[in-house]
């Protein structure tokens, strides 16, 4: 399959892969909302696009991959993941919890969660987020400080609210939130130590923005996205 930012779809070993939903991801929705959303165009071949795509890759294979030997864009056996600070987490940790799960854990008092990592399973967090979404969750690199073996980056993550979340209603409007990372990588650019930094209160204050579903009507929504996302494959997207 060809997919101009994601690379490993295909082992290049030739075993097959372990796709969580059956079948390698299709991401072409996303990659337009990525082509007309994007504030850079880094120049082909530059550092820039690569670290891009390489993080564009670990973010598919571990949204859709289910068994970490078929991972290519990590080092599994070092690998550690960090979300603002908090304790890191191991490749099995991170790959049982989910992307979604994984960068909202919040140690904010309930009441004042815009999302509940510790109440939502992997499948549940990407319904959350792909009904919310439904064109999917872009993601560009901004600036890049500095390159292998330690990247340090900026970046921004958006997509147009034109679904329900949590109850409650569309915006249409862009939820965006814009954070940094440092990733270091082995000389092959695989991953084995992720941190994450970004504000939450940008992402839940665009979908929290939205006006209060009625709850029959919120249930009666839930209830026909759920049925939906059976049926259709649920990306992070980025």
């Amino acid at each position: 399959m060809e997919e101009k930012y994601r690379s490993h779809m295909v082992n290049e070993e030739g075993k097959e892969i372990q796709w969580r939903y059956g079948s390698a991801p299709e991401y072409s929705v996303v990659n337009k909302l990525f082509e007309q959303g994007r504030t850079k165009e880094w120049p082909s071949g530059s550092l820039e696009e690569t670290v891009q795509n390489v993080v564009k890759s670990w973010e598919m294979e571990l949204s859709h991959k289910t068994c970490l030997d078929d991972f290519r864009s990590i080092n599994p056996s070092k690998f550690k993941f960090s979300v603002n600070g908090k304790k890191f987490l191991s490749a099995e940790e991170t790959l049982n919890l989910g992307s979604y799960n994984a960068l909202l854990q919040s140690q904010m008092p309930l009441e004042m969660q815009g999302y509940r990592a510790e109440e939502e399973s992997f499948d549940s967090s990407h319904h959350v987020f792909k009904t919310a979404f439904p064109r999917g969750f872009a993601w560009e690199l901004l600036k890049l400080f500095s390159g292998p073996p330690e990247i340090t980056f900026k970046f921004r993550h958006w997509g147009y609210m034109e679904g329900p979340y949590k109850g409650h209603g569309p915006t249409g409007e862009v939820v965006e939130f814009i954070g940094m990372a440092i990733i270091k990588v082995d000389e092959n650019l695989k991953a084995e130590q992720v941190e994450i930094f970004y504000d939450p209160g940008d992402l839940f204050g665009g979908l929290l923005k939205g006006p209060k579903l009625p709850s029959e009507e919120s249930a009666k929504q839930d209830h026909a996205d759920l049925e939906e996302s059976l049926t259709v494959q649920c990306p992070f997207s980025i």
